[in-house]
């Protein structure tokens, strides 16, 4: 209110839309002088409700508006159901919004109160609102001055203090309600300073709040690093990020130390952290532009364990991160090992791989004698060249060890066979000195670069599988309906990664998981491995093979989290224990795992939608029939009733003739009702498909002469003319169901056309088929409702005073269209309606013999 009289004395085009003043004299005062838009009064259980009035808001049409109470559920019968939704209209219609929330009402904090508050918000605002907002004000106040607020009744009434401050604002709850809306305003503001940050390519982090980022290695000082930094960031109460660098020297680590960095990830995930796997050159250079792109006040690395002639070598990691980390605090931090164990230590050696070494020495052997023999024609230049070609091969194949040899060999092999003196390691000119080292320092670069560089491509080639593969099961699972076919999906991608057995158990109607595709090699359903899964599917926590919790299972099972909680569970059983030791492994399995879930949640939907869609139309369907049918049941019952009754009470009074007529009214009726509880009865057949069709060989003449039987004294006063050749074939059909189509097409010229009016039956064959049209001298269709005429409960302009339900023409067309014929509705030249009815000859008909004619 008071940002608004401010607005409004700068000369803005400000009205209030709603303000709940809640008695408060205050904040009356300031409602003065500024223009309201009048509310909206709703009569609602005999009480008068005053609402905010959208549509006078929008007619009005202001720069800005002032609606109290985001959170609001709107009265019955408003457009939207919440106030946020009439401000969500309202800045579509481009008039700004000034509105009023607390922070109870945001929907992801619901459940926070509820447990701090012993209360359950039941009004919410979607966080997305919020988010977005253009300026967000925190508005704040001590919680013993709210309560004196409070008590002075300058929030509520009177007399609802007491009860507000017994139940919900109690001093512990003000103070953790002004927590949350602290921190979620803070957060608000770390975003924005963030895509500041961003826009404006501003490198160096600004430490307005404390962030730290861990950076990790194969040591076994790694798990302590980890602990401190724990400590650390609990006691500053700040995010935390692991990291660990994968460089070249990665692929050389031995089982043991991939084994110790796993572990060590997963211990940093456990104590709370966010780990990522990065991949570079440099492990200093990868971890600053991280912290940068974080915002990271501190870095925390452990002291380094190496010798002193290593470490001048190959660099220190410490050092490298102090010169580059600019702004940003190093932490290097020191401690006992996990494991006593004396000297220092040193990374488990490899098996030798004695091939690519006896290779190397083939190799270069090879490149000698191809040199001896270009040797007379060539320089030396040349024969060092082909040297290196054969360092290159090696190095590409065999790794970095055996290339080295071959450098060294090489080198050897050219000083011994091709300077002179030959044979010998003699050298009789020093400047071929300076070709062997810088032959030995090319040499040993090229083969350090090919082996890097082949590292680096497998890697890639690995991260590009599981990408292509996740993007696959992405665009595989999108295109899928049916949640059997998005398991069965989501099970071949997941086996075809990991190598393993995979399988996905969805609950039954009684929360019991069962298999709903896969199977992980267990003949029978293993108690013990039911409870694991039952145990990751009722705490939405994975359990299992690699986890903390039953880590016996032979599987480790892995909750679908979707939208709406835990929809099932994946079980993976890799074939190598240690499948899902590695956090990038066990981050993609994550990434299945959420896939496969919001697959199958959107399958469940569709089919819950689907499910929704059948009863709505099952229901409208039902009110349909029982609005059209109400008139029609009832009119005939009362006729027979009152004929009935008459018969009761004066038929001693009334003469032959008169109990005669009542006699024939009660026997007419009850006909017409019989005919309409009859079309019910075969619609509600034909929806369900239990119509079966017993197709016979029939003469058409018959099923005619019976349908004409049936209708009986309805046609005493109706010329019926029939063209039915002699030479028609017998036709295979359902005698009783085709002779209720004659019947109802006839009934429906009867109700459409005047007392008297011609009704035609004509029937010809071809070679493939036999029509029936069924012709009258009626009004006819209008123009394009010749098919609509087919539509359940359609009805025409009646002439007479019967009337029907607007299902006969419909069953008809289930009735032959089950028989696979056609039937077809057309106007007469001259006036009137012919209804063509086609059924097909599917095979030659049999013979008459001449003595059954």
């Amino acid at each position: 209110l008071e940002e608004a009289r401010e607005r409004r004395g700068a000369g803005a085009d400000v009205v209030v839309g709603y303000v709940e003043p809640h008695g408060r004299p205050e904040t009356e005062a300031l409602l003065v002088g500024l223009e309201p838009v009048p509310p909206r009064l709703v009569e609602y259980r005999g009480t008068r409700l005053r609402e905010f009035d959208l549509d006078a808001a929008l007619a009005r049409r202001p720069a800005l508006i002032l609606v109290d109470e985001l959170a609001h559920t709107n009265a019955p019968g408003s457009r939207h159901a919440k106030r946020w939704q009439d401000v969500q209209e309202l800045l579509a219609a481009g008039i700004d919004v000034y509105s009023t929330v607390n922070v109870q009402h945001l929907e992801s904090l619901n459940d926070v109160v509820a447990k701090i508050t012993g209360v359950q918000v039941r009004e919410t605002v979607p966080d997305s609102v919020l988010e977005e907002a253009d300026e967000v004000e925190l508005i704040d106040l001590p919680p013993d001055d709210l309560i004196q607020r409070l008590k002075e009744g300058k929030v509520y009434v009177p007399g609802q203090v007491e009860e507000a401050v017994r139940k919900f604002f109690r001093k512990g709850n003000l103070i953790a309600l002004r927590e949350l809306a602290l921190r979620t305003t803070a957060a608000r503001v770390d975003a924005q300073m963030d895509v500041y940050r961003r826009d404006h390519a501003i490198p160096t982090p600004w430490p307005v709040a404390e962030r730290i980022l861990v950076c990790v290695s194969p040591s076994p000082f790694a798990r302590r690093v980890v602990r401190a930094a724990r400590r650390m960031a609990a006691g500053l109460r700040a995010e935390w990020w692991v990291a660990y660098v994968e460089t070249p020297a990665h692929a050389r680590l031995s089982a043991e130390d991939r084994d110790r960095v796993a572990e060590t990830l997963r211990l940093s995930e456990q104590l709370g952290a966010r780990t990522v796997t990065l991949t570079g050159q440099s492990v200093a250079e990868e971890t600053v532009v991280y912290a940068r792109e974080r915002n990271v006040s501190k870095i925390v690395v452990g002291k380094p364990g190496g010798s002193r002639w290593r470490e001048a070598l190959s660099g220190s990691v410490v050092n490298e991160l102090i010169r580059k980390s600019g702004d940003i605090d190093v932490y290097v931090i020191t401690g006992e090992r996990e494991v006593a164990e004396p000297g220092r230590f040193r990374p488990r050696p490899h098996a030798t791989d004695w091939a690519g070494y006896a290779t190397a020495v083939g190799v270069v052997a090879f490149c000698t004698t191809l040199a001896w023999l270009l040797f007379p024609a060539f320089e030396m230049a040349n024969l060092v060249m082909v040297y290196l070609l054969g360092v290159v091969l090696v190095a590409a194949r065999w790794g970095h060890g055996p290339s080295i040899l071959a450098s060294v060999l090489s080198v050897a092999a050219f000083d011994v066979f091709f300077v002179p003196p030959y044979l010998s390691f003699a050298v009789s000119d020093s400047q071929y000195l300076v070709t062997f080292a810088v032959m030995l320092v090319v040499a040993a670069v090229i083969s350090t670069l090919t082996v890097r560089i082949r590292q680096q491509a497998e890697s890639a080639r690995q991260r590009e599988r599981r990408t292509t593969v996740l993007h696959e099961m992405s665009g595989e699972l999108a295109r899928l309906r049916g949640v059997d076919e998005l398991v069965r999906a989501a099970i071949r991608h997941i086996g075809e990664v990991f190598a393993s057995e995979v399988a996905v158990f969805l609950p039954d109607a009684s929360g019991r998981l069962v298999t709903r595709a896969g199977s992980l090699l267990t003949p029978e359903d293993d108690p013990s491995e039911h409870g694991v899964r039952q145990w990751a599917y009722e705490h939405s926590q994975p359990a299992g093979l690699g986890t903390e919790t039953l880590p016996g299972a032979r599987a480790l099972y892995r909750p679908l989290l979707a939208s709406r909680g835990t929809i099932g569970v994946l079980g993976v059983r890799p074939a190598a224990p240690q499948a899902f030791a590695a956090p990038e492994q066990r981050h993609l399995l994550e990434a299945f795992a959420a896939q496969t879930a919001l697959a199958i949640e959107r399958a469940l939907l569709a089919e819950e939608a689907e499910q929704a869609q059948l009863r709505t139309e099952s229901e409208r369907l039902r009110d349909t029939l029982l609005s059209s049918v109400s008139h029609d049941l009832r009119t005939p019952l009362a006729t027979i009733t009152g004929a009935a009754s008459s018969l009761l009470e004066a038929g001693d009074h009334l003469d032959r003739a008169a109990r005669r007529e009542l006699l024939q009214v009660i026997r007419e009726e009850a006909e017409r009702l019989n005919r309409l509880v009859h079309n019910l009865l075969d619609m509600t057949r034909l929806e369900s498909g239990a119509l079966q069709i017993r197709k016979e060989w029939h003469p058409l003449e018959e099923i005619v002469g019976a349908a004409l039987a049936r209708l009986g004294t309805r046609l005493e006063d109706r010329p019926v003319t029939t063209r039915l050749p002699p030479d028609l074939p017998l036709v295979p059909l359902d005698g009783v169901l085709v002779e209720q189509v004659l019947i109802n097409l006839l009934d429906n010229a009867l109700k459409y056309t005047r007392a008297g009016s011609p009704l035609e039956i004509a029937a010809t064959a071809g070679d493939d088929q036999v029509a029936l049209e069924i012709a009258d001298r009626g009004p006819g269709l209008p123009p394009g409702e010749e098919t609509r005429v087919f539509d359940k409960f359609y009805r025409g302009r009646l002439t007479g005073t019967e009337r029907g339900v607007g299902l006969g023409l419909a069953i008809c067309r289930g009735i032959i269209e089950a028989h696979g014929g056609g039937i077809s509705a057309a106007n007469r030249p001259g006036g009137g309606l012919v209804f063509r009815v086609t059924l097909p000859l599917a095979e030659k008909p049999p013979e008459i013999p001449a003595d059954d004619d």
